[in-house]
């Protein structure tokens, strides 16, 4: 009996996943409504700088003053949002045999694309 090879059925090669409970905030926008900002400032004062550039960028935050000695400010998710480049758009090079862009009228294989 040791040389036979007995089939318990397929393991899952997923078992981490398996039950379902498997989440990610893939789907969250970080600073709407549903899922605010967590910003911590240390004075009133600057809690009212950081709410004039939430309200500028059209963001939710919720801004905690802490006040204590050895506090720390805490509005790296904030900064991070505000620095975010805009999406660069990077026109299509015409086919070869389409006008070109240049506006030369000649084919785009003849003008600019030198091949």
């Amino acid at each position: 009996m040791s040389d036979k090879f007995f089939f318990n059925g397929r393991q899952d090669s997923r078992q981490d996943h398996a039950g379902g409970n498997y989440q990610t905030n893939a789907g969250s926008n970080v600073g709407s409504k549903k899922y605010p900002l967590s910003l911590l400032v240390t004075s009133e004062a600057r809690q009212q700088e950081v709410q004039a550039l939430v309200d500028e960028a059209q963001l939710h935050a919720r801004i905690t003053v802490d006040t204590s000695e050895g506090a720390e400010e805490s509005i790296a998710e904030l900064t991070a949002l505000l620095n975010k480049g805009d999406t660069v758009k990077v026109d299509k090079t015409p086919a070869r045999n389409e006008p070109c862009s240049c506006g030369s009228g000649k084919k785009y294989k003849k003008c600019c694309g030198k091949g």
